[in-house]
Formats: structure tokens, sequence, C-alpha cells
């Protein structure tokens, strides 16, 4: 079933656009200096998901705390980058304003339980969609094509890639029910593989010698080297794709199909172009094309 939505003359389009004023409370290289308008006057089909969430005037939207560039909660208390404005223009879309939006701190492998227990409405959280997670969950977009690559210290010059791990013997963090961390399994031994939490914690074994690598997707890894002052750095080429998805209740194809066309809308005006040149485009060099979706189920 599709979604409908009754708007008013000249306000459907401004539901998936992006303002360019400034927000005063966000500061630093992930933080964003664009609020998303917010649709007024929305009417859904009585019974979906997006009827409900439109009448409750809120949504509960799981995302990252730790990632700087996609999803990281900073000294004012907001949370800032790519993925949290995603998640912005799909509550605009919905008529919800960004400060009626409630986030849920959704690590990796927290993420399926969120959202199967309805603790969270939707999870836009560096998300890699994959066949297994599919059995719980089911996803739209993807929004975000992102590869798998390895951060080390600037100064390492024995790990070129990671086929380079194992005969260097370097250990290795990733982050517990990641898909980076199943990824890395064919290249080390498990005893070269740490795993914490969140990636935050991988970085800071990274700077004390704990460990000698971290490995997630390339664009999480460039935040943290970003703001490492020069102490960390990329090596290699990404090995893996990751297609980032929005995680939602399984089976809710109306409401995955809504989401699509909220994101199809906003890359034809500009929006999505402007949510990532505001945030991981501070360091990214290519804006990306929003990738095509998987069919909704």
């Amino acid at each position: 079933m599709r979604w409908k939505a009754v708007l008013r003359v000249g306000v459907a389009m401004a539901a998936f656009a992006v303002a360019t004023t400034a927000c005063g409370q966000q500061q630093g290289l992930g933080s964003s200096s664009s609020t998303p308008s917010v649709a007024q006057g929305v009417h859904f089909e009585p019974g979906t998901t997006m009827a409900k969430l439109a009448e409750a005037h809120t949504i509960r939207i799981g995302t990252k705390f730790d990632q700087p560039l996609f999803g990281q909660q900073i000294l004012s208390g907001n949370l800032t980058g790519f993925d949290t404005e995603v998640a912005r223009i799909i509550a605009g879309a919905l008529g919800i304003p960004p400060d009626k939006v409630q986030w849920v701190e959704s690590p990796s492998a927290q993420r399926e339980e969120l959202i199967k227990q309805g603790r969270v409405d939707l999870v836009v959280a560096t998300y890699t969609i994959n066949d297994k997670r599919r059995q719980q969950v089911s996803f739209a977009g993807p929004y975000y094509l992102a590869g798998q690559s390895l951060m080390v210290k600037s100064d390492n010059t024995a790990i070129t890639g990671p086929d380079s791990l194992r005969g260097a013997r370097a250990k290795v963090c990733s982050v517990q029910g990641s898909t980076p961390a199943e990824n890395i399994r064919k290249y080390i031994d498990p005893a070269q593989l740490t795993l914490f939490d969140v990636y935050s914690k991988c970085a800071d074994a990274l700077r004390t010698g704990q460990v000698d690598v971290v490995t997630t997707d390339n664009v999480v890894l460039l935040g943290f080297v970003s703001n490492s002052n020069g102490a960390y750095k990329l090596v290699g080429d990404t090995f893996t794709k990751e297609p980032y998805g929005i995680g939602i209740r399984k089976g809710d194809v109306a409401f995955c199909t809504f989401i699509n066309d909220t994101l199809t809308q906003a890359a034809k005006s500009g929006a999505y172009a402007n949510a990532w040149k505001t945030t991981a485009g501070k360091v990214a060099e290519q804006t990306p094309q929003l990738p095509t979706f998987d069919s909704c189920s």
C-alpha cells in the first residue's frame, strides 16, 4: 500500500527542501549549517506508520552518538552528521520539526533489537543492508554507499591493506555486531581481533597503543582521522561495498516506500546534497549520488 499525503499547494516540495538558515547551537566539524523544512498540513492513510507518527507529532530515531561526520553528539548536546541530517529530512516530511525528534543511541549490536522491541521508529546509523539483518528488520534505501577501510597511526608503515594484517600480526579493533567486524575475520587470526561496543573506544585503543588498526567504513574512519590532528591515517583501498539503509519494522512496505519517495525528492531538491556538504562533505571530496534503491519488502 503506497502512502498518500495531501499537502497545501506549494508545500509538497518544501517538505523535502533544506533551508539555508544557520543553526546557531551546532558547531565543530560535524555540525550542520542548515535545518530541514517541515511539511505543513500533511495527511496520510489511516493506520499507516506515517499517519501515527504525524498524529503523535514526534518520532524516535536511532543513530550513533560517537561517529564524527555521520552521527556525533557534540558539547552542546546536539547531534550532528550526515545520518542525523537524513533523519531530520524524513521527520520533516512527516510534519515533525527537529525539536520533536527523540534521539536514541543505537550501537551496532543493538539496532535490530531496538527496532523489533519498538523502542525506535527507524534507525539511521551507518547501517549496512545485508541478508542476515533482513531476516529481522526491513530497510529503506540505501541512501549511501560506503566501503570498509583501515585506520592506523600516521607513522605506521607496516600496514598497507587487509592482506598485510596477518603477516604483521597486527591487533585489529572493530565493533561488536558490525559488518566490518565480520568482514575482517578472513584477513586475520581470531586472536588478533578486539571488539568494543562503539568505535570511539577503538580510536582510544589505537591512540594508547593497545591496538594497531581500527577497521570500519571509510567515511566513519575519515571522521576520526580529521579530528586526530594528524595522528591517524587511512591505508590501502576500500575492500568492501557497504550500502547504508534505514532500518524499520519488518514488513512495513508502506513506510519503506514513503522513506524512499522522501529521499528521491530530497535528491531532486538539493536537500540530500546539502545534507552531505554541511557534514561529511566538509572532509570528503566528492558529493555522492543517491544510490538505486532496493525493493521494499
